[in-house]
């Protein structure tokens, strides 16, 4: 599998996701987000980028989950760095994780 493919192998799951969209990000790559908030976004083929709470941040990062924010350190952000296709399954799930607290307090769309 090329990096390409990987890429493109997560935008295919995680836009599964019920209410997912998917646009460029503003610093290249693309960003996922759902009810207008953030889930996590790529650069390019080789390193994700996901806001969580300072504490799940911490909690993660001491887990060996995912690594302090390359530029925002002491933020939530947490960076997670792809370095082959084994590493997506870790990535789907630190971003589902995100996308499960993000909705966690939806209220659900009645059917006319």
């Amino acid at each position: 599998m090329t990096m390409k493919t990987i890429s493109q192998a997560i935008a295919d799951t995680v836009s599964t996701w019920e209410g997912v969209t998917i646009s460029p990000h503003r610093f290249g790559g693309i960003e996922f987000r759902v009810d207008k908030r953030e889930v996590g976004h790529l650069h390019g083929n080789y390193q994700a980028d996901i806001p969580f709470s300072s504490r799940l941040r911490r909690e993660l990062v001491a887990a060996g989950k995912a690594s302090l924010h390359h530029l925002y350190p002491n933020s939530g952000w947490v960076s997670f760095y792809i370095h082959s296709a084994d590493d997506v399954p870790a990535l789907i799930e630190l971003l589902r994780l995100n996308y499960d607290r993000l909705t966690a307090h939806r209220t659900p769309v009645m059917a006319a």
